[in-house]
């Protein structure tokens, strides 16, 4: 009887022991993941408006009690929206991924290509065609494709943008859903390449027509007009546009005659931003993510910065305001976080798929290098040059992303020297005074360009959608018409862009080591104990995690 009784009690305290060592030994991962992209969000932002963002804000929280990167640059050309969105969830560039940019001439195809089109699905939510959408031009798998696989597709992938690509392509291959703003409705969207129809949260969300709203609400200013005073000219430069009409050239700003007529217009104020944290919130709630048996992901994409930085320029009230309240909309969305998933069970963080250029008035008025390039006068100069040259019309297809594309089928059919073509092009541009150098891309690993841009402009290159001359602005030159600013060169101002990380797994802290965009997927990567996406070429930030 003792000895059965002595078998019973080592079996229990056996078991025991091993469930608590199993237990111990169980693979940690944080609840949720939020990865968060500020489009056109220079790094200098965070420092030049550090004494204005609130101390329960968004921005300071992941810089003070977060690790930072504050030498994260983008290590490719062009700096643009769909490449960027694309890079930093694949740790990839578009040599290996394809996004080469957001539209592009694909020789395959023999036809101009928006980064997102998919004429074999349909939109999901609305009656237009902005929801024939889907991520089939990348070419690789983002690490919440690798989360998934690696959770036997327990895990919840689901990306949001008010753009479409920015949505998309955070969200990979594999993601359960995709949704971004229809400018037409003011309802957010999705494509059968996700579902058949619209959850029926979405459609409640829908309903609300917090667009309006959000209107009626008109745009003013977060501080006093003396604080702007201090960081930034003038309200109403003559180097700002007006996208919110010719009558509207300073703040205050009425929106309510956009109420039920223009939901575009949204996105021109910070309030886009708010749009798409209040949907972030309704996808945690309503999708349950971060009380799965599984880490869920999330990807937020805020696009309302780089409508406003374009019409504006980053030196403006306007974008000044806009990350005044984006930080307060942080703030708020990570209080939310901590409520819904608690403090300790999620992992942040907040990047840039590019930075901007200086607008062109205010580098004139303070007597920095630059000028405004036109495309468009660029490119009716070439067609005359060779018109005059060759005798012949329709030689080139377009300008894409700062690269010349060749019309092969007419240089081929009047049996043209493609090469003494390009070698006309490149001799033009290159005694131009808005370009710096010229050259043809396939021969990129010999251009007469620094070995920094070089690589660069190699990691933006693939054969079948990238152009057939490179030209390269000389710094300070912006392509347009004198209003505002854009961006997509190898320069800091468009690549030097910030990296926060927060929450499960981080250490507090920062490094000013050079790091890259690609690196951020192989730390997440690592700190999900997941295999990286297929076309990775990013290191581990090491410093960055526990």
């Amino acid at each position: 009887m003792i000895t059965k009784l002595l078998f019973a009690c080592t079996l229990f305290l056996n078991i025991c022991c091993f469930s608590q060592t199993n237990n111990s030994n169980t693979l940690q991962r944080p609840k949720l993941v939020v990865g968060i992209v500020v489009d056109q969000m220079r790094w200098d932002y965070l420092y030049r408006y550090y004494d204005l963002f609130s101390e329960t804000g968004g921005f300071k929280r992941m810089i003070t009690q977060g690790f930072s990167c504050d030498n994260t640059f983008i290590p490719y050309t062009p700096t643009i929206t769909a490449a960027g969105h694309t890079c930093i969830y694949t740790g990839s560039v578009p040599a290996i991924h394809g996004i080469v940019g957001n539209v592009w001439f694909d020789k395959l195809e023999n036809k101009v290509v928006y980064c997102a089109d998919d004429d074999s699905v349909e939109t999901i939510g609305a009656s237009d065609d902005n929801g024939k959408m889907s991520p089939k031009n990348c070419l690789v798998t983002t690490v919440g494709d690798e989360l998934r696989i690696a959770t036997n597709f327990s895990s919840k992938v689901i990306g949001i943008s008010i753009k479409d690509r920015a949505a998309i392509f955070p969200a990979g291959h594999a993601a359960n859903a995709a949704y971004w703003y229809d400018g037409e409705t003011g309802d957010f969207i999705s494509s059968s390449y996700y579902m058949n129809k619209l959850p029926s949260w979405v459609n409640k969300f829908n309903d609300r027509n917090l667009p309006d709203s959000f209107f009626n609400l008109n745009w003013n200013l977060s501080l006093p007009a003396n604080v702007y005073h201090q960081y930034s000219g003038e309200d109403n430069e003559p180097y700002e546009a007006q996208p919110l009409g010719a009558n509207q050239n300073q703040f205050p700003y009425s929106l309510k005659g956009f109420i039920k007529k223009d939901y575009e217009r949204i996105a021109s104020t910070p309030y886009g931003n708010s749009l798409l944290e209040d949907f972030a919130k309704t996808v945690i709630s309503n999708e349950n993510m971060g009380n799965n048996v599984s880490t869920d992901f999330l990807t937020v994409s805020f696009s309302s910065p780089d409508y406003i930085g374009h019409a504006y320029g980053p030196n403006s009230w306007e974008q000044m305001d806009d990350y005044i309240k984006l930080d307060s909309t942080l703030g708020d969305f990570f209080s939310f976080l901590d409520n819904k998933i608690g403090k300790n069970n999620y992992v942040v963080f907040l990047s840039a798929d590019h930075g901007a250029a200086n607008s062109v008035g205010f580098a004139k008025i303070h007597k920095l290098p630059g000028d405004v390039f036109s495309e468009t006068s660029y490119l009716n100069a070439i067609k005359q040059l060779l018109y005059v040259k060759y005798n012949a019309t329709n030689l080139i297809r377009g300008i894409f992303e700062y690269q010349v594309e060749l019309n092969h089928d007419v240089i081929d059919s009047l049996k043209l020297n493609e090469d003494s073509i390009i070698k006309t092009i490149v001799d033009y541009s290159q005694q131009r005074k808005d370009i710096a150098q010229a050259f043809a891309t396939k021969e990129i690993y010999k251009a007469p360009v620094t070995s920094k841009q070089k690589e660069m402009f190699q990691n933006g290159y693939f054969p079948q959608r990238s152009g057939d001359i490179q030209f390269v602005l000389k710094p300070g030159f912006v392509d347009g018409n004198g209003k505002g600013t854009t961006h997509g060169l190898w320069n800091p101002y468009d690549a030097h862009i910030p990296l926060l990380w927060y929450g499960w797994g981080i250490k507090q802290g920062k490094t000013n080591r050079e790091t890259y965009m690609t690196d951020i997927a192989a730390t997440l990567a690592t700190l999900l104990h997941i295999q990286m996406p297929s076309g990775c070429i990013g290191k581990v930030i090491i410093e960055a995690i526990e």
